[in-house]
């Protein structure tokens, strides 16, 4: 173990070896067959096989015996949060693959290109995932039941898959950062002890212009879709994506609605489709648990690895430079301690690739900046909790891009330059920085 008679972690440079190791395997990898040309290069080797070696460098250089490397790293990938996310991947997978094995894709595709000029198909699939992320608290959730629909969008029209999936995965880290249910909005005002309206008002006035920016984004990108005949469709069969779309208003528990959802597809399936037996209703749902298994294993084994190298005080050496670094910024006192919240949860979030645990890390230390450098906590939870959902949609490893990118069958580095809602808040975040923006009066807060 890494720790000092009174039991405080101490920092290690060393600890963050493994993962840097994952990314030089997984990345590399991709990038090189990208050069040459390879097909699909970024499932040449497989993310859970480039994460073994990094997990076995960890345990080797852990500071312990054996066994407690190896119980660090199950406590680590059996951590609520990551059994959450394991469950989210399963019953995502099953209830896509089992409305997508009756029509309800097909059906749903229908409904929207009879109502929604081609144009606006970008935009509306950013604003219905910001609506539902948002009452949901969980964007995991949200690409889940919307994921499907983008990719059925963009077979029937010229909307190419890339930018479908970009507009979901864009509106759900809406979503996932100014819900007052999510976990991060939780996670941000608990370590700087504030109220959550109190974040929210900070929060929106950055979210809300970069919100707009991003749907005149996609206008502009969709103006030239063409116009395509739509077919009939039984209205029946979109009752199971109406009904998670309001499910997800209802405060229910995500797990809860995505069963709902599975459910309701299996009994219109069995009603309305002659041909749908139960034995297809269990093949349907077992497909889709065997096409989420690689993305749940890889969290589950990257939330091992994130869990050696915080007891080996790897993320505590990392925050420990960035508060270092802070000190001698020259660009003004509050903008220099603001620059240093950001940067203590962009590479926290970088290195354990989930934005709530991310915020969870960085918060004493991040409190301790906002005190020395007299920071509004307002504004430092809504930085933590922007820069957090920032990193999280926009890095190819964490559970947001891995899970749109089973779902859409694309590459996760390919995607990152098309979820433009994450690029345009880091500008208005650093805008908000630098130009230190909003200035709200302190009774209207």
């Amino acid at each position: 173990m890494t720790s000092d008679p009174q039991g405080k972690v101490q920092a290690r440079a060393l600890a963050l070896l493994p993962l840097i190791v994952f990314l030089a395997i997984f990345l590399g990898s991709g990038i090189y067959h990208s050069l040459i040309g390879t097909e699909f290069a970024f499932y040449q080797i497989k993310a859970p096989v480039a994460a073994l070696p990094a997990v076995i460098l960890a345990v080797l250089i852990f500071k312990g015996h054996l066994n407690q490397a190896i119980e660090t790293f199950l406590k680590g990938a059996s951590h609520p949060n990551l059994i959450l996310m394991f469950m989210v991947f399963m019953l995502a997978g099953a209830f896509a693959s089992t409305s997508s094995a009756i029509g309800s894709v097909d059906a749903t595709v229908q409904l929207g290109l009879s109502l929604i000029p081609p144009a606006f198909v970008l935009p509306m699939l950013f604003v219905i995932s910001a609506f539902i992320a948002t009452a949901m608290g969980t964007s995991m959730g949200t690409i889940a039941a919307c994921a499907p629909i983008a990719f059925g969008f963009a077979q029937v029209t010229n909307i190419e898959t890339v930018m479908a999936i970009g507009a979901v995965v864009s509106g759900a880290m809406f979503g996932d950062n100014l819900s007052m249910i999510s976990d991060t909005t939780i996670a941000a005002t608990s370590s700087q002890k504030v109220q959550l309206r109190d974040k929210f008002r900070v929060n929106i006035w950055i979210a809300g212009p970069a919100s707009i920016i991003t749907i005149l984004v996609f206008i502009l990108m969709s103006k030239d879709s063409q116009a395509i005949q739509y077919h009939d469709y039984d209205l029946w069969l979109i009752l199971p994506y109406v009904s998670v779309f309001f499910l997800a208003f209802s405060r229910l528990h995500v797990l809860a609605v995505l069963t709902i959802g599975i459910m309701i597809s299996g009994v219109i399936g069995l009603i309305q489709q002659s041909g749908f037996t139960l034995l297809k209703l269990n093949t349907s749902i077992y497909d889709g648990f065997v096409g989420m298994f690689e993305v749940a294993l890889l969290s589950m084994l990257l939330g091992g690895l994130s869990s050696i190298m915080q007891r080996e005080g790897g993320l505590e050496w990392l925050i420990q430079r960035i508060y270092s670094l802070t000190r001698l910024l020259k660009v003004g006192q509050q903008r220099a301690g603001e620059l240093g919240v950001s940067f203590l949860v962009i590479f926290s979030n970088l290195f354990v690739a989930n934005n709530t645990v991310a915020i969870i890390l960085s918060g004493d230390m991040a409190r301790e900046v906002a005190q020395e450098y007299g920071l509004d906590p307002k504004r430092v939870a809504a930085l933590m909790d922007i820069f957090s959902c920032v990193i999280q949609g926009l890095i190819p490893y964490g559970a947001q891009l891995l899970l749109a990118c089973s779902i859409a069958k694309l590459s996760p580095v390919e995607l990152i330059g098309h979820i433009y809602y994450c690029w345009v808040l880091a500008i208005f975040a650093i805008l908000a920085i630098v130009l230190r923006y909003p200035k709200l009066n302190q009774k209207t807060i």
